[in-house]
Order: structure tokens, then sequence, then C-alpha cells
């Protein structure tokens, strides 16, 4: 049986997964790998390991499931890998979550001629977690390595360079860039010559479905999608009407449009629908927040998960701001710091648990007001995914903090189960992406807002958005 398998390079592990014609998941794999932060701000890895993954990756999969006829890439988007003449990293990828660059975005809107200009050019405002920046950094900082550079890559895409030897990207991983027009679903020149980027540096961008080139055994290679998008049609969504909602490391809204739209209060972005498009936003500590809590505290998800169960709605007053790693919406801020408030000799472990997966439900309604607003439409329902999607607490408190429905898919294997899709479209297994949304995307229980805990959420939602002023002002 020939199988369609997806790779998604994440942050802290590469997933694959393999699924029959008939859409079912035939396999399933991952290999995780560490995350460098030589610096408070910074995020770096090391591309050979996101190869070293997938090569064991592909190769679990292949015992289980037999050979691929189509393999479709997805992963972290916007982070910078930087390739020499013979396509070795001149240095660690600097990643998404990155929040070295402010200067550079300045910079750069002022060589595009201010915010709005970049917006109009690109569709998206110049943010610190972008490619284009992290470039600027590195030729004002790091001069000798940049000068050896000879080919600019997103992740997943220096994986198809080892995996088949193209050089490609899709068009929404490179819609993450800043050097992308979205609205034409080209590289915009007048960008890279108002940066002073060879054009060279780029690779193809190309529709998502469509192959990009064979491995040495014949399996077709699709240009895949950024980790968002890929997402998104793992869960279905590939039309206006039910937003994605991711609660992985960071959160995520995402908005298929009905046409082209740009807002500089979101991202937007090329979809992996050939000819369609979707606006997201995102916060950058959602689940990294809980993993964050779990590893100082030293006991096991299960358990903290039933303290909070303990715990009243409104975490007994205890407020928390998720900005560990700084923040991107609704406040384009890398200085933004994480804090909590409101605490007390009775509070225990039940009590900060509690506020920080509130916290971050807080968090992603901040980012659903943003994307409801630059839409202008907000979306009647979600469908959740990532590991904050799993058990019943956390579901339950978002859904609340979001007064929206949630629904499960019944297959979370995300951004992995997207880009299997697409490689599936690429090798003919299936006639387009909506054709492999139906054969392998079916929902599952839908989670309702608790009605009490929705009237507790208004009043605790006012003390958490009063928290980020009060602590930029002092700071």
């Amino acid at each position: 049986m020939s199988v369609a398998v997806g790779l998604d390079v994440g942050t802290s592990s590469l997933k694959g997964v393999a699924l029959g014609p008939d859409g079912a998941v035939v396999a399933t794999a991952h290999a995780s790998y560490p995350l460098s932060t030589p610096r408070p701000g910074w995020s770096e890895q090391d591309p050979e390991l996101w190869w070293e993954a997938a090569q064991a990756v592909l190769a679990k999969l292949s015992a289980l499931a037999g050979p691929a006829a189509g393999i479709g890439l997805s992963g972290q988007m916007h982070g910078l890998v930087a390739l020499d003449a013979a396509d070795r990293p001149v240095r660690p990828a600097i990643l998404w979550n990155d929040q070295r660059t402010a200067f550079e975005c300045a910079e750069i809107e002022t060589l595009l001629g201010g915010p709005e200009r970049v917006l109009e050019l690109t569709g998206n405002p110049a943010l610190t977690g972008f490619t284009a920046p992290k470039l600027q950094w590195m030729w004002r900082h790091e001069p000798e390595l940049h000068r050896q550079i000879r080919q600019v890559m997103l992740p997943k895409d220096y994986v198809r360079l080892r995996l088949c030897g193209e050089r490609a990207t899709d068009v929404t991983d490179a819609s993450g860039t800043l050097w992308f027009d979205v609205a034409q679903r080209r590289w915009n020149t007048a960008v890279l010559d108002a940066l002073e980027v060879d054009d060279g540096l780029m690779v193809p961008a190309l529709e998502s479905s469509l192959q990009t080139g064979t491995t040495p055994d014949g399996t077709v290679v699709a240009a895949g999608a950024g980790d968002q998008a890929a997402g998104a049609l793992g869960v279905g969504v590939a039309a206006p009407g039910i937003a994605s909602l991711v609660v992985g490391t960071s959160g995520v809204v995402l908005a298929p449009l009905s046409g082209y739209a740009a807002d500089a209060r979101v991202q937007g972005s090329c979809h992996a629908v050939d000819g369609t498009w979707f606006s997201m936003a995102v916060m950058l500590s959602a689940a990294g927040s809980l993993s964050w809590l779990q590893e100082l505290l030293g006991a096991p998800y299960e358990t903290l998960l039933a303290d909070a169960a303990a715990c009243p709605a409104g975490a007994q007053g205890v407020t928390f701001l998720p900005y560990l790693s700084g923040e991107r919406s609704p406040h384009a801020d890398p200085d933004a710091r994480a804090a909590f408030t409101g605490l007390a000799l009775g509070h225990d472990r039940g009590t900060i648990v509690r506020a920080v997966l509130e916290g971050v439900a807080f968090g992603l309604r901040d980012v659903l007001d943003v994307v409801a607003a630059a839409t202008g439409a907000r979306p009647a329902a979600a469908r959740i995914s990532g590991g904050g999607a799993r058990g019943d607490l956390w579901p339950q408190i978002v859904a609340s903090a979001l007064e929206l429905p949630l629904t499960r898919v019944r297959v979370d294997e995300g951004a992995a189960l997207g880009a299997a899709l697409l490689g599936g479209v690429a090798a003919g297994l299936w006639a387009d992406p909506q054709e492999a949304i139906s054969a392998a995307v079916a929902t599952g229980e839908t989670v309702e807002p608790d009605p009490a805990w929705v009237a507790v959420y208004a009043e605790a939602r006012e003390r958490y958005r009063a928290l980020y002023p009060a602590l930029a002002a002092v700071r």
C-alpha cells in the first residue's frame, strides 16, 4: 500500500505521520532535539539536528507503513537558515521565537518608507520573529559570516534540500519572511532591493501541493506549508467561518479569508489551498508556559492539572501574565516579561497552575479579539489542536475565556497531518487539498464554554489586561 507521509520540523522535535489512501493514520513517529538559548531572548538550533531527526522518523515510518508515494513537509516558520557555497549552515538557525532584532525591525521600516509602506509591500508588519530582520542582524553583527551566505532557507526547506536535493519553499512559509508579496504570491523585488538583499539568495516559492522533486528512491516531495497553514489543513480549516486555534508552544488563532486583506494588527499569509489567504495572530508562550512551570516544579503534568482542577475558576485572584519570551500579539514587544500578581500565603501549587492555565487562556482571548477586529468577523467556532487541546480542564478553560465552542479532531497529528495531505495530493492520492481533508479529517467532541466560568473570566480578564501597561510603565 502506498502511503502519504508528512514531516513537521518543530521547535523541540520532528514529528511524522503516514496516511493510507483512505485517510487513516497508518503510523506515527517522532524524534526530539535540543533548543539553544545562548543569551536571554535568543533562540537557535543546529539544522543538522533536523536532518538527523528526519532520517530517523522516515526510517520508523517506512518500517511500520511501507514505502511512501509522497512526502509533504511542514515546520516552524520564520527561522533563518543561512547556507554557504557548499550548502553548509554558516551558523545555527535563528528561530521564530528569537527576539534580538527590534533594532533591525525599526531599520526595515525606515528603509521601506514607514510601517504603512511595509504593510503595503509585504502584507505584514515588521516583527522581530520574521526572517528578514534576522539577516539584517547578521549583516550588522556577524559580517564575516554574512559574507559567506549563498542561499537563505526556512527550516523545513533545509530538510527538503537534504532529502531530495531541491531548493524550494512554498508560499505560506515565504509569507512569514517579510521579503514576500503576500497579495501577489511572489518574492517582492522592491523589498529585496531596498534592503540590499540579493534575490539570488531566495529559492522558488511554489503553491503548497505542487511537487518540488523526488527522493533518490523516487518518492515525490511536495512543496508543503509552514506549520500554521499545514496545521489548519490538518484540522480541516480551509475556508472562512471556522478558525484554527493551536495551543502549542505558542498560541495561534488563524482565520481563513474570502480574499486577500492586510492589517497591521495581524499576520497575513497565503494559505496552503491554491489562491487563498488567511490572517493569524500569535502569542509566544502558550503551552510553553505550562512546560516552563512543569520543569520548574518537577511534578508530572497529570499531577499539576489535577491540582489545578481542585482550584476554583479565577485562581483565587492570582493572575499570570504569560510573556516568558516577549510577546507578539496583542503587544509586539520583545521586552515584555511574565509575572504573577495577587499571591498570598494561602495559595498552593494548584492555584499557581490554575493561574498559568487561565493566563494563557486570556492571552488567547486577546489574540482572538485581534483577529476578529482585523478581519471584521468573529468566527462562530474553532477547531482546537496542540498539546493544550488534550484532557478536559484546559480546553474548558480556554473555551470559557474565548466564549467560543472548541471542536477537537479525532486524529490530532497537527501540522504533520496537513503536510501528509499535501504530500498525498502531490503524489496523486487525492485530487486537491479539499479532497484530502474530506478523506482524512474527522471531528470529535465539542467543548462548550462553562457559563459560570464565563462570568468569572470576564472580570479576571480585566485584571489581566491591566497588568501589561502597568508593568511596562515601570521597567
